[in-house]
Formats: C-alpha cells, sequence, structure tokens
C-alpha cells in the first residue's frame, strides 16, 4: 500500500461510499478495473455512483433521450455497484436526486470531475456536509482579480487529486493513479487491460443477426467481416459517410480482402441517410448497416463478433480492446492518453498535423495498416512500416 489521502480508520469504518462523474463510455472502459480493485480491497463498502450529466437542460424534448444513456444498461451489469444515480438530467430530477444523496449521510464522497471543477467540489460537500469528501483540484491562473470564492471552496475539501499525476501517460495510468492516491491502491498495468463480458442473450442475438446477414460464425467463417465505425459526437473526430464508404470500396479491391462483409456502424438519427448514402453508393453485396437501439451491450456483441474494427476517435476503438478484437483507431493528434491500451491488438493513425481533423486522414494510411488476411498480424513489410513509421514520425506533437 502506497501513502493515501484518506485515511485508513476512515474507509474500514465507512459502509459505503460515493463517487460522483461524468462518465462516458470511454471513460468508464478504464475506471471499471479501477472501481472493480477498490472493491476487492474493500468488500465491506457499498460503492454508490452518481453519473453527472454535463448536458443537463431545462428543453424537455432532450429528456428522453438523456434518461436512456447506453452507459446505464453496462453499470446496471456490474454487480458491485449497489446504488446509481441516473436522474442526473434535468434541474428537476436533479434536485430529486440530490435530496436522495444528501440523505443517505456518505461518510466519504469522492468526485472525478474535470470539467467544471470548482461546481462539483461545491456538490460534493453539498451532499455530505460532515463526511470527507475529495475533488480533482482547480488550476489556477495568474489573474488581475484573484478568484477568492473559488480558492475556499477548494479549501472546504478534506483532500485534492492532482489533474495529471506523474508517470501517468494514458488515461487508465491517470485513473489508477488517483485511485492510488485517494485509497492507497496498487493497479498493475495487467489490471488496468480494459475487459468486458457481455450478456449472452445478447451474443446470441449478434449471432442471429449475422445469420440472417449470411455470415457464418466467427470460428466457421472462411471470409473476414470487418466493423467500421465513424461516427463521433464532435465532428472534429468524425469521417463522413462518403468517405467510408470510399474506405469499404479500397479495401474490398484488395485481392485478399476482395470477398469480405462489412457492418456500417450508425446512430439511429443517421440510419435512413445512412441507408440513402449506401444505396447510391454501388457497394454489391456484403456491406451491412447496424445501429444499437435496442440496449448497449448490441454493441460490444456485434463488436465480438468481427475480425477486425476499423473506427475513429470515440469508446468504439477502446469497447474492441475489451472485447479483444485488433482494431486500427483513427485519432487527431490533441489527446494522445486515450490511444487504446492494447498496443498488440491496436494500430493507431494520428493526423499529420496538431489541428488536422480525423477527416482529413488518407485513406491510403488506412488501408497500409491492414493486418494480414490470414493470421491477422499486423504488416511486417519493411516498405508498410517505415511509411507508418513516417506518418507516426511527421504527427507526433
Amino acid at each position: 500500500m502506497t501513502t493515501q489521502l484518506i485515511p485508513q480508520e476512515i474507509l474500514h469504518k465507512s459502509k459505503k461510499i460515493l463517487f460522483v462523474t461524468h462518465l462516458a463510455l470511454g471513460d468508464f472502459t478504464y475506471m471499471e478495473p479501477c472501481f472493480k480493485a477498490f472493491h476487492e480491497t474493500y468488500p465491506h463498502i457499498e460503492i454508490h455512483l452518481w453519473v453527472d450529466e454535463l448536458r443537463r437542460t431545462y428543453d424537455f424534448r432532450q429528456w428522453q433521450g438523456l434518461k436512456n444513456y447506453s452507459l446505464f444498461s453496462w453499470l446496471e451489469s456490474v454487480p458491485y455497484f449497489r446504488k446509481v444515480y441516473k436522474e442526473t438530467y434535468s434541474p428537476f430530477v436533479f434536485l430529486r436526486s440530490l435530496f436522495a444523496a444528501k440523505s443517505q449521510q456518505y461518510p466519504v464522497v469522492v468526485a472525478f470531475g474535470l470539467a467544471h471543477r470548482s461546481y462539483y467540489a461545491q456538490l460534493v460537500h453539498s451532499i455530505s456536509k460532515t463526511g470527507f469528501v475529495a475533488a480533482i483540484a482547480k488550476r489556477y491562473r495568474p489573474r488581475k482579480t484573484p478568484r477568492i470564492l473559488q480558492r475556499r471552496i477548494f479549501e472546504r475539501l478534506d483532500a485534492l487529486l492532482q489533474e495529471h499525476p506523474e508517470n501517468a501517460p494514458h488515461v487508465s495510468d491517470i485513473y489508477a493513479a488517483w485511485f492510488g492516491q485517494l485509497f492507497g491502491l496498487e493497479i498493475s498495468k495487467a489490471q488496468r487491460r480494459p475487459h468486458m463480458e457481455v450478456p449472452l442473450c445478447w451474443t446470441e442475438e449478434a449471432q442471429a443477426r449475422l445469420q440472417q446477414w449470411g455470415i457464418r460464425q466467427k470460428s466457421l467463417r472462411q471470409k473476414r467481416l470487418i466493423f467500421v465505425n465513424h461516427l463521433s459526437k464532435q465532428a472534429e473526430r468524425s469521417w463522413s459517410i462518403e468517405k467510408t464508404l470510399d474506405l469499404i470500396g479500397a479495401i474490398r479491391k484488395l485481392d485478399v480482402w476482395s470477398d469480405s462483409d462489412f457492418i456500417f456502424n450508425t446512430v439511429p438519427e443517421q440510419w435512413k441517410e445512412t441507408q440513402a448514402a449506401m444505396a447510391g453508393h454501388v457497394q454489391g453485396d456484403g456491406v451491412h448497416l447496424f445501429s444499437a437501439t435496442e440496449n448497449f451491450f448490441q454493441l460490444p456483441a456485434i463488436l465480438q463478433q468481427c475480425d477486425l474494427i476499423i473506427s475513429v476517435e470515440t469508446a468504439v476503438m477502446h469497447l474492441a480492446n475489451a472485447v479483444k478484437v485488433p482494431v486500427i483507431a483513427l485519432m487527431r493528434q490533441h489527446t494522445p492518453e486515450w490511444v487504446p491500451i492494447d498496443a498488440d491488438n491496436s494500430r493507431v493513425i494520428m493526423t499529420l498535423n496538431h489541428d488536422d481533423w480525423v477527416e482529413h486522414i488518407a485513406l491510403e494510411r488506412v488501408i497500409a495498416a491492414l493486418p494480414n488476411f490470414v493470421d491477422m498480424q499486423w504488416p511486417t513489410d519493411k516498405s508498410v512500416l517505415n511509411s507508418l513509421r513516417t506518418s507516426s514520425a511527421q504527427s507526433a506533437p
């Protein structure tokens, strides 16, 4: 055990703890091993989780979509979360959740909110007036008028976390360091690897879907099945539908990949647009449109059935590592700490210039990174490797 911010005597006496965080799928992919390590070290402490919605709004038209956030299905499957506060999507349900959290009288409350840090420092103090409260430290910059009020907010906390701990180049290292700082946990590199158990019902649903498409089971098929995801919540991290279809067409022109099947991922609100683009783009058979419309686990279940995943900078590239499928990740240079953690099963193609969008990544670079068709090993041809190394060197921040 290392030196820790929360004293052992408090943890030994505590029967429950509340973690407050604004979770995205990618965040939880790497934070889940830390929660698991905490549970195994302190099995007597109930873990309660507050999922704060940064898009909280008075606009009732958005509530249904925010209420059905796909991450909640995953959280509900985690056995060691005893309570999850999910109703934070509107100011009205937020107040109800806040009242419920205050009534719990938590002995320990920790906030992992990187955005709006002053707000999260106030929130944890509001939830637990008498318990041990911790949050991520605020970055102060020299100003003509010091933010005295903000400083006082953070001075009321019992502990402050470092935003970027030393020797933590990857986001999984950052999360592990936070749990080390707080609880003295030593989470090994191997333990930080994401892992996911897909419920059998959704695995069977994915297999049935492939059968309808005329695609054999993974262990029996001779052709390769490639999952392609072009979408992110941000335009600068996305590819266009047209460019993605061009990539599929370019891959199918390669002799060894010519008869491969493809799954084209989209979101329900873009289904018709994507379908129309596919109809107008000569692809032939073997390109299947997909969207997880019923449950979050539809996505990792279908990913698990694929031989290769090509994805822009979003949760899909992290889920690929979690279900142990090789992935080619297309990324900007802005967030190198978010590269897929499994280097043996991942190839990262970054933009050549720091301010480039993912859309600027050329098809040729993706084609060059394709693994060997037979044994799915990454390229070993020296000319290809040199090309990739040159691209990587040019793209380094």
